[in-house]
């Protein structure tokens, strides 16, 4: 696991190319996501579910981008910190500093888990 290996899947997510964004994740990886019923979001378990998870954080955000980025890595662990920007179909503008960690198996990506700033207003 490299820095570089992480700002590859940044710019695999920031294309919105979910082929490009999958080659990274093994078969039995897991995502769990900022938001949903439960303490960790929602959860994603396999690479189809995985798939399914990705493409709805596009469906929900369909020009979201990752900027502001760094990077790091111990072992099998890597963190990318990112700003999100993206447009809801609604209408509404998200800006949210947030992170994702990871854990690897070899160069494939076995799970990540995101996590967002909450905003208040």
């Amino acid at each position: 696991v490299t820095i570089e290996t992480l700002k590859r899947i940044l710019e695999a997510f920031n294309s919105h190319n979910l082929d490009a964004s999958m080659a990274f994740f093994a078969e039995d990886c897991v995502l769990e996501m900022p938001r949903g019923p439960h303490p960790w979001g929602d959860r994603y378990e396999g690479k189809a579910r995985v798939r399914e998870g990705l493409a709805s954080r596009i469906a929900g955000l369909p020009d979201v981008h990752y900027g502001d980025d760094r990077h790091w890595v111990s072992g099998d662990l890597g963190v990318s910190e990112w700003t999100l920007t993206g447009t809801k179909p609604d209408g509404e503008r998200i800006e949210v500093r947030g992170c994702d960690h990871f854990t690897f198996r070899a160069d494939k990506v076995i799970a990540k888990n995101s996590f967002w700033k909450i905003i208040e207003r």
